[in-house]
């Protein structure tokens, strides 16, 4: 039998376990052009990696979480499992930066919050080394760990790129339900400096979603139960908070942020509507001119269900994704990889 069929029968039959109590997909909701292979247990939250010296290589890098047993997961173009970490302790969100100053060069990482450890993971790329030496803590002294939401923020400067981890957890005091570290070679193994608390929380649920706009320098979560917060990302600017916004565009949780950027300053911010099988869409730079005010531009049915996680990249990549693409998590174990142009058509009325 093909393979392909066995995986989407094995996606199928998980999801009819479940009964009625995920969320139905629309009829005209959007196809995934790549799914991918099944996981273990319970895919979450995935990145996407390009090779700097070949962009042609693009690489899928997935959470797949449960306690004990959970991974990191690799995957290539066609949706193909290429690498793994495993065995993780409930690893959860994922992000990844390029060229962390290590060991003398410049290193490309993906950094994975292991809430079984209360940890922070630190791999290479796109070989999935550690460099961490067994994991980097966080929320040290505090009742509330349980780290679950990650985004990596680059600050390029004179002396090269600084790299930090805004780690989001379960549960926390809001003002301080973030944490932001910056992550430094120590002797040949990556350590994290805690740098800032900061991060409003009002939902009555959690944060988990967390997305960094290193160009323009923010910072942006999913309140899951009340809506999108701004801060800028340079923990020098300060914890005013900028912008809460999306507060009446969802169905009932905000979830996985993504940003598709088509300039430097242009783009979309995309959020996971997780129980409309849905995404909205927001303008990158804000509405006319104001970069704090954002009014909801599209929504965007698709056939993942109840998406937790997502990435978006804009560079073409091959003939599948002329525009680039938006992966997101799907229940059933793992991840679909839709093609932007899709999206932009949906966007710019067209559909």
């Amino acid at each position: 039998m093909n393979k392909q069929f066995i995986i989407l029968g094995l996606a199928l039959a998980v999801l009819s376990s479940c009964g009625d109590k995920l969320a139905p997909v629309a009829e005209n909701a959007l196809k995934p052009t790549v799914t991918t292979e099944v996981v273990p247990n319970d895919t979450d939250d995935p990145a996407i990696w390009v090779n700097p010296a070949d962009s042609t290589q693009v690489i899928v890098i997935g959470t797949d979480k449960h306690e004990k047993t959970g991974g990191l997961y690799a995957y290539d173009m066609d949706g193909k499992i290429i690498n793994k970490v495993v065995p993780l302790d409930r690893p959860n969100n994922v992000d990844i930066a390029y060229g962390l100053n290590f060991a003398g060069k410049k290193v490309d990482v993906a950094v994975v919050t292991e809430r079984g450890t209360n940890k922070i993971r630190v791999f290479s790329l796109p070989e999935l080394k550690p460099l961490d030496n067994g994991g980097i803590p966080v929320f040290e002294g505090e009742t509330e760990k349980s780290p679950m939401g990650i985004a990596l923020y680059t600050q390029a400067d004179s002396a090269g790129n600084k790299i930090y981890a805004v780690v989001g957890r379960k549960t926390g005091p809001t003002g301080r339900y973030l944490f932001q570290y910056e992550l430094q070679d120590k002797d040949g193994v990556v350590v994290g400096n805690k740098v800032r608390e900061f991060g409003s929380f009002l939902g009555g649920k959690e944060i988990e979603a967390i997305a960094v706009d290193n160009e323009l320098g923010y910072v942006y979560y999913s309140d899951e139960g009340h809506g999108i917060h701004k801060y800028y990302a340079d923990p020098a600017k300060g914890n005013e908070e900028l912008a809460v916004f999306g507060l009446k565009d969802f169905k009932e949780d905000h979830e996985g942020i993504a940003i598709y950027k088509t300039s430097d300053s242009t783009g979309y911010i995309i959020a996971s509507n997780q129980q409309n099988n849905s995404f909205n869409i927001y303008p990158r730079e804000g509405d006319k001119g104001d970069p704090n005010q954002y009014t909801r531009i599209a929504e965007v049915p698709v056939s993942a269900i109840e998406c937790d996680g997502a990435d978006a990249i804009s560079m073409p990549i091959g003939s599948k994704f002329p525009k680039g693409m938006l992966v997101a998590m799907s229940n059933g174990m793992v991840f679909h990889y839709y093609d932007w142009q899709m999206f932009q058509d949906i966007i710019d009325g067209k559909k």
